[in-house]
């Protein structure tokens, strides 16, 4: 075995296998120390690879179940009592924010405002760092500071955050002020029982002035209307308008999807936001700028995405409809990230509507944050 790179929560490793149809063979796994302890070079180690043996999206990595020789010491007895990935060999206690041991719970017991917090909702993990890019590059050409972002993760996709470069980089970039895990999901800076709970603390315990919500790495889909793990998104929606926030929904839009299914505005938007989400949102549309000088090769891209929309914003449906200009600038805003913007294994080049469409909803995230 050798270690590979590490970051927070999570360390790489390449471990030799011992059995099974590909024994001898080198893969490359993940392990999170907070879970099984920390390996070193030598360690025999359990891996789980059913995921990675059938080419599923998990990084490529081989799954770290535990080190038998070198088990990691008992957890400090401490308050906390939520179970998180319950009911498994690997489920994990923590203290909630929201809980009766915390020292949050009375700040948290009976509230239920979010006080016209703009809450960006998005399918896709990847969206993430693209919504924050915009969100920055707003304030700053408005010259006002960049918002704290507080980012939501809801159990869709990875459970452990620890999973997700990308929350890492940013964290360690100053672009985001604070991760809450909810549901199922844990490994955040506070951990929360509900998506409503975790909006309130990014609010009132984070000193949010902006959050975003969404699942963690990765996603599950079946080819179906309704069998897909975004469809969260939609919930996400009504969670931040029941609690008086702004929903603002960032579209998923691809123009380079090889599936007809994702191409312009994804069905699994226009199912979340269109049928799920019953409370009304900004819905964002990137729009051509000047001085974009592929706009005009995108026309027909944005003109189809400017369609689907409307089929979800009145006065056809209950959404508002708002138009984003992301031009020269809002590109390089995206190239100046400090995390690599991938998405379905296509980068911004390949693929830019799919980062600008999450950026405009950022941009216009931060301009709801400007003074009347």
């Amino acid at each position: 075995m050798s270690l590979g790179p590490a970051w927070s929560g999570a360390a790489e490793l390449i471990v030799r296998t011992e059995d099974g149809p590909e024994a001898g063979t080198d893969v490359r796994a993940l392990a999170h120390p907070g879970l099984v302890g920390s390996p070193a070079v030598g360690d025999r180690v359990l891996v789980n690879v059913s995921a990675q043996a059938r080419g599923l999206g998990t990084g490529g990595y081989a799954l770290v179940v535990a080190l038998p020789d070198a088990l990691p010491p008992d957890p400090a007895p401490g308050p906390g009592h939520l179970v998180k990935a319950r009911y498994t060999p690997l489920q994990t206690m923590v203290l909630g924010v929201d809980e009766q041991e915390s020292p949050h719970h009375a700040l948290l017991r009976d509230a239920d405002d979010l006080d016209g917090t703009p809450v960006v909702v998005a399918d896709l993990h990847s969206a993430l760092p693209a919504v924050v890019a915009g969100a920055r590059a707003a304030a700053a050409a408005a010259g006002r500071p960049a918002p704290r972002v507080t980012y939501v993760m809801t159990d869709g996709g990875a459970l452990p955050a620890w999973f997700s470069r990308t929350v890492a980089g940013l964290r360690e970039a100053g672009w985001l002020d604070a991760c809450v895990t909810v549901g199922q999901a844990f490994g955040g800076d506070l951990e929360a029982v509900t998506v409503h709970t975790g909006l309130l603390s990014a609010r009132l315990v984070c000193a949010a002035d902006l959050v975003v919500v969404t699942q963690g790495p990765g996603n599950l889909g079946t080819g179906t209307r309704w069998g897909f793990s975004g469809v969260a998104a939609g919930e996400a929606v009504n969670a931040a308008g029941v609690l008086g926030g702004r929903p603002v929904a960032a579209l998923r839009v691809s123009g380079a999807d090889p599936r007809e299914r994702h191409l312009g505005v994804s069905h699994h938007s226009m199912t979340a936001y269109g049928r799920v989400a019953l409370t009304t949102a900004d819905v964002v549309v990137p729009v051509a700028h000047g001085d974009d000088a592929s706009a005009g090769d995108r026309a027909a891209l944005l003109d189809r995405v400017h369609a689907q929309a409307r089929e979800v914003c009145a006065p056809a449906g209950r959404h508002r409809l708002v138009e984003v200009p992301t031009g020269a600038a809002m590109l390089d805003a995206l190239r100046a990230c400090p995390v690599r913007l991938s998405t379905m294994g296509r980068g911004l080049d390949a693929d830019p509507e799919a980062f600008l469409a999450s950026a405009a909803a950022g941009a216009h995230a931060a301009d709801l944050l400007a003074p009347a």
